[in-house]
């Protein structure tokens, strides 16, 4: 169970974001291709009765072309400068048993989302660069991660990100405005 600390950054240039990444001396740690499948009950129980989600991720590393499969509960348990959440996550071996296994627990499929993301890590702060397939959410982020609130106000600023552009908002509130 790890607990984390993030915020989003909107109305980012990807390309522009990874060279002032690469200019500060952060490493490249992951190029991913990813597939989400959201899962919930009928009437939404996780989401709406544990402020979460239940996230299926298949994870094809493009830096070593091995690929991972994790099953991740994800509650949000505060938004209050920053987005905090507990994640409860396993390795599973095979994603399309698990949706069977789930279905027949009355869970469905809710959404099912392609991601290209990028990973950089500096000292202790993660940059995902983030763009989802055009059904998903059409316009491209930056997710910041650290361990303490302090490291994201260092990351802001070593970027130069305007205040106004981040946002605690989970991707499926995200894709609610538009």
């Amino acid at each position: 169970m790890d607990r984390e600390i993030e915020v989003k950054v909107l109305n980012i240039d990807l390309g522009e974001m990874e060279r002032k990444l690469e200019d500060l001396g952060a490493k490249l740690i992951a190029k991913e291709y990813q597939k989400n499948i959201i899962l919930d009950t009928k009437d939404r129980y996780i989401e709406k009765e544990l402020n979460s989600y239940l996230r299926i991720r298949e994870m094809k590393n493009l830096l070593n072309n091995e690929t991972t499969t994790e099953l991740t509960l994800k509650k949000n348990i505060s938004k209050k400068g920053a987005r905090q959440n507990i994640e409860i996550t396993t390795q599973i071996e095979d994603s399309q048993s698990m949706v069977l296994i789930l279905k027949d627990l009355k869970y469905e499929i809710i959404e099912e989302g392609y991601k290209e993301r990028k990973s950089y890590l500096y000292e202790k702060i993660r940059f995902d660069l983030d763009k989802w397939d055009k059904e998903t959410y059409p316009f491209p982020y930056m997710e910041i991660e650290v361990e303490k609130e302090d490291d994201l106000e260092k990351a802001i600023s070593l970027l130069n990100i305007d205040k106004n552009n981040i946002t605690t908002k989970s991707i499926m509130e995200l894709k609610e405005e538009l």
